[in-house]
């Protein structure tokens, strides 16, 4: 899907999340650790991001059988050295978190995913570091080798980073001795991830936001694990009935995880109903909104550039700090060749809401960039074409048929 167009439309019906993006590729991930067969349900594998990963793992060695929704993963021999010539993926690095501890060794691809500014990897290479492995960049890989099992002990992240906390985590599983980590991301992909881990007979303790305890065993075993509800989706879905002033039923709705995004939107003017498992938006009145984004159970630096759709159809300024990604603003540029008014200062985004958007064509700089200009197209009068689109395909599984589910045509 290299190209989108889409016209002005009100959402209205019912829609069923998919599994968690950020969730299902570390699941993923975690099926290194085992030699026995690993089962995942509510997998969102029509993801390109999942589909990466699951060609990944069967580069190594991994027979990965695919069903509705279902993903059942088992292992003859696995190679600790992933040869890769095509696009890669941001969790390269927790898989050779995965192969190190199990192995002794790995050898994978530089890391792909969005481009967020100087988005590093030191602290992946610290915790390996620290663990007892040698770390080294040849030729577009990135190498490890250590003598034994990684040692357990203290490690300190000077960032809650979650793709830090999940590699400590990964790492620390197979471990000699006791590992802490301190400093950590606690968020719900995360405590996914800990609970398929404890149901494979690792022994993770988590305290809170200030540290997780991981004592190290020989061996992992084999699982069956359900992916939790996309939360981005959740919130994609419920911003978009209100800039559309539509009518939408978000099924399987993840209320624990979006307690802070909900209370800024209900305050900012959204009209939302709780059913048995479900979010119904009824629409709303879009209000300016001021947001800084900031570690779980804050609005998370993905969720910002939504939060800039909802702004610009308010009538009003609305304000914007990404604290994670400063100067991610990269979106507004694509937003304002349709209309938006907008100025930077310093690491503030300004949207001066209320103008009408008008179709045009723009670019995905990324995924969340991309799906916020699908919702912008959705408001705009006249067509909106998208290039670049196949970013979003990265993490909306079934995106198009879920729009047209929603009255949208294509």
């Amino acid at each position: 899907m290299d190209i989108l167009k889409i016209q002005k439309a009100q959402l209205q019906g019912q829609v069923r999340l998919s599994g968690a993006k950020n969730s299902g590729l570390k699941l993923l991930t975690a099926s290194v650790l085992t030699d026995e067969t690993v089962e995942i349900s509510n997998a969102p594998i029509g993801l390109l991001d999942m589909q990466v990963h699951i060609k990944m793992l069967n580069k190594m060695g991994k027979t990965c059988e695919e069903g509705d929704r279902y993903l059942k993963i088992t292992e003859n021999t696995i190679n600790p050295e992933l040869l890769w010539d095509e696009r890669s993926i941001r969790n390269s690095l927790l898989i050779l978190g995965t192969l190190t501890t199990r192995f002794g060794q790995g050898k994978v691809p530089l890391p792909g995913g969005c481009k967020l500014g100087e988005r590093k990897y030191d602290l992946h290479v610290m915790i390996l570091e620290q663990m007892g492995a040698k770390v080294w960049e040849e030729d577009g890989y990135l190498c490890t080798k250590a003598n034994g099992r990684l040692q357990g002990g203290d490690i300190h992240l000077s960032m809650r980073s979650t793709g830090a906390t999940e590699n400590a985590i990964l790492c620390a599983s197979l471990a000699k001795g006791t590992t802490t980590v301190w400093n950590p991301h606690i968020r719900p992909e995360i405590i996914d991830l800990i609970t398929m881990l404890n149901k494979m007979g690792a022994k993770i303790k988590v305290f809170g936001q200030k540290c997780i305890v991981i004592e190290g065993v020989e061996k992992l075993n084999g699982v069956k694990h359900s992916v939790i509800p996309d939360n981005m989706e959740a919130l994609t879905w419920a911003i978009g009935a209100v800039v559309t002033n539509g009518d939408v039923e978000i099924l399987d709705f993840p209320f624990e995880h979006l307690e802070v995004p909900l209370v800024h939107l209900r305050e900012s003017g959204m009209q939302f109903y709780r059913g048995e498992n479900s979010l119904i938006v009824r629409g709303g009145e879009a209000y300016p909104i001021d947001i800084s984004t900031g570690p779980y159970p804050g609005i998370n630096s993905d969720m910002q550039p939504l939060f800039a759709v909802f702004g610009a159809v308010s009538k009003g300024e609305s304000r914007i700090i990404d604290l994670r990604f400063p100067g991610r603003y990269g979106y507004a540029e694509e937003l304002a060749k349709m209309g938006m008014d907008y100025q930077i200062e310093g690491d503030l985004l300004k949207i001066h809401g209320g103008n009408p958007l008008n179709g045009a064509t723009v670019t995905a700089l990324d995924l969340r960039a991309g799906i916020a200009l699908v919702l912008a197209g959705l408001t705009a009068e006249g067509e909106t074409t998208i290039e670049n689109a196949w970013q979003i395909g990265r993490g909306y599984e079934n995106l198009h048929d879920k729009l047209n589910g929603l009255g949208v045509s294509l």
